[in-house]
């Protein structure tokens, strides 16, 4: 397996590139901004899916031009399906410009699986930050998108937000193993077991 991260853009989204070194196929996990440099990171694997964890602006922004560039399918949760389409509106409202998107592809359903080449992800719905959040899970690694950060949550105050969903979804995402790396949507790589012993979420979410 190949990973490669970069942040992108003025909120340092953490893009990620998976891909397979024997297939050299490759998913791309939000584009949030900087083609160009994301291209350069995909360099000699051919991206098959587009991933969104969630339809936030800053997450979405690149998703026009890699697909122009790439014909990778453009895949999200449908509960986020409005979001997305209003995703120019919300960059608007926060000073950004952001290119018309194209349309989506296929909708992501809890359980689906994601295969390049030998490797596979399963799709979580991890609502709360947004209704569409997911999580992809699989080869030792969970991205959280803006569910689970490095000591910390998503938002809920933004449209969509659900304070009470997003404590279900951070359950969920404590019964993974200890060993499994989190892959966040903003800042720093850390661990389940780090996670569930020292987020200060961890514990408001266990007593409810």
């Amino acid at each position: 397996m190949i990973l490669r991260m970069l942040a992108v853009g003025p909120l340092e989204v953490n893009c990620y590139i998976v891909a397979d070194d024997n297939t050299k196929d490759a998913i791309v996990i939000d584009p949030g901004d900087e083609p160009d440099r994301i291209m350069e990171y995909l360099d000699g694997y051919k991206a098959r899916y587009i991933i969104c964890t969630h339809a936030h602006f800053d997450h979405v922004g690149a998703v026009s031009d890699i697909k122009s560039k790439t014909d990778a399918k453009v895949m999200l949760h449908k509960g986020d399906l409005e979001l997305y389409q209003g995703a120019r509106d919300q960059a608007a409202f926060w000073g950004y410009d952001l290119e018309p998107l194209p349309d989506v592809d296929g909708f992501l359903r809890e359980g689906d699986r994601i295969e390049i080449g030998s490797l596979m992800f399963e799709v979580l719905h991890t609502p709360g930050h947004s209704p569409g959040c997911i999580c992809l899970y699989g080869e030792g690694i969970v991205f959280t998108g803006d569910t689970l950060f490095a000591g910390s949550v998503g938002r809920t105050d933004f449209l969509g937000g659900n304070l009470a969903q997003l404590k279900d979804s951070f359950r969920r995402l404590l019964r993974l193993p200890d060993d499994v790396r989190v892959l966040p949507g903003h800042g720093p790589e850390t661990t389940m077991k780090r996670e569930k012993h020292d987020n200060p979420f961890s514990d408001d979410a266990l007593a409810l």
